[in-house]
């Protein structure tokens, strides 16, 4: 049989023409149907993503998520231990089975020696948290933070660990958090996009585990809710200004010409990521103004430099990243993601820790107490924490001045603050060795259901349809954790 191109095209066209457009109107009755509300409901002012009527009443309007890469130890920084001193070099096996598996840079060891923490610990504020000594601005907003004592996760390696955390899924292709959100509640400005990561080498080890682009990408989402990344280092986003000889006039009667063809190319073949493309444009375009001067610290009092730290006007620098999350909530940029790079201490960590700390401590305090001085902590969430945790065995050599830590994702520390989250609270337990939680677990999935719930996302009803099933962020998992809510 022959074939005709050119009524095969036609046909291509015509179906392509019928899905698309048929999208714009059955599309939407269809998805309010799966989300359990009436098309036709008023919509919330504050919402142009799907969700037109938030699930719940919000606690949270943003997400400050300040991820430390590498995994922190919990041991060493706020699960304090003291029968790890008393057995210091024991094996661990003649105190317990060890029925977490280990990675395959410790299986070949003969002796899994007790590793005690060298660093002091105090109890701080009036809630009395425990932290160490290498945390000391963390200490001093211990009244401000909840801290989680009980986490545990799924994946032994960095990046299905990483990847995890951020999409809920150990393989790469799904969507991150700050893309479901997007998705889900729209932006909230519209000279700014509305996720955007950063990401930030710790000197502990700056050069260790690298980070994907993937880990802020919108997945089988619409890409216009992947996650925007600014640089450490030359212009903040990249493409972002105009090539020499080519002035604003030029470009905006370029833009306007290339929305007509892609308005087109929308008609003809129906492909919401056109819309996408022409979205992208603009943002960028008005980004052109809204960027330098999100960047330009120049109004920043010194006494609020001084809060961040003497790395807080180097670019790329964590300190740096803090300040610029914090100018980022002021513009209600709906979900900020710092990564800091350099926490994977298998080897020398009395070496590594202390710089790692000083890194993060001062500046993640700062960005607390900033908020909370400007009535932004009220309704802004901060996420403190890395992948999984640390062993309490040494990993190759242990001595009294210096030892390393393996992967533990059966339990590790993480803390919250702002947006109804407990104040002063310590919650969850494990046991003497810092290996089986004890008290109140709360797995990843719980986590992303928690943060949601903040939002006013019922993390159970926010899905999206994708080869034959309904994705979501949690999976088919996940528990708000409602004891640590105000």
């Amino acid at each position: 049989m022959n074939s005709n191109p050119a009524s095969e095209y036609q046909l291509l066209q015509n179906r392509r023409h019928f899905f698309g457009t048929a999208a714009k109107g059955i599309g939407v009755a269809a998805l309010a149907s799966l989300l359990g509300k009436d098309a036709t409901a008023e919509d919330d002012e504050n919402l142009n993503g799907v969700l037109k009527k938030f699930h719940s009443p919000p606690k949270a309007k943003r997400i400050i998520y300040l991820f430390q890469s590498g995994a922190p130890s919990q041991q060493d920084l706020f699960d304090h231990k003291p029968l790890l001193q008393k057995h210091f070099g024991e094996d661990m096996r003649d105190h317990f089975e060890m029925t977490q598996r280990v990675t395959g840079m410790t299986a070949g060891q003969k002796t899994f020696p007790l590793a005690g923490t060298k660093y002091e610990f105090k109890k701080h504020g009036k809630s009395g948290m425990e932290i160490s000594e290498l945390l000391p601005h963390t200490s001093a907003i211990a009244d401000d933070i909840c801290l989680i004592r009980s986490m545990y996760t799924e994946a032994i390696n960095h990046d299905p660990a990483v990847t995890f955390f951020q999409t809920g899924h150990q393989l790469a292709g799904r969507p991150s958090m700050g893309s479901w959100l997007s998705y889900g509640l729209g932006s909230a400005n519209d000279n700014l996009p509305s996720f955007i990561s950063m990401v930030s080498r710790g000197t502990g080890r700056p050069n260790c585990q690298p980070l994907y682009d993937r880990l802020w990408g919108s997945g089988f989402l619409p890409t216009q809710h992947a996650g925007v990344k600014f640089m450490g280092v030359g212009d903040p986003v990249l493409y972002l200004n105009n090539p020499k000889g080519f002035d604003a006039k030029s470009r905006r009667r370029m833009l306007d010409d290339l929305a007509e063809l892609n308005e087109q190319s929308l008609e003809e073949f129906g492909d919401p990521e056109i819309n996408t493309r022409i979205g992208q444009y603009e943002m960028a375009y008005r980004m052109q103004t809204s960027v330098p001067e999100l960047t330009d610290f120049s109004d920043e009092p010194q006494h609020i430099l001084d809060m961040y730290g003497p790395d807080v006007k180097t670019r790329g620098t964590y300190a740096y990243n803090c300040l610029l999350a914090r100018r980022m909530a002021e513009r209600d940029v709906r979900f900020i993601q710092l990564y800091h790079m350099g926490w994977d201490q298998h080897f020398n960590l009395t070496t590594q820790l202390p710089g790692q700390c000083r890194d993060a401590d001062q500046a993640s305090a700062a960005l607390v107490k900033d908020l909370k001085q400007r009535g932004l902590l009220e309704d802004t969430l901060v996420v403190w924490g890395g992948e999984f945790g640390r062993t309490s065995y040494c990993q190759g050599k242990l001595t009294r001045e210096n030892y390393g830590r393996d992967h533990h994702p059966r339990c590790f520390s993480l803390w919250m603050a702002g947006a109804g989250i407990k104040p002063g609270l310590t919650y969850g337990a494990t046991d003497d060795f810092s290996y089986n939680i004890t008290e109140n677990p709360i797995h990843v999935h719980d986590l992303h259901a928690t943060i949601m719930h903040q939002l006013g996302i019922d993390h159970e009803k926010l899905t999206y349809f994708f080869q034959g099933r309904h994705y979501r962020l949690t999976d088919v998992h996940g528990h708000v954790v409602k004891d640590i809510l105000s």
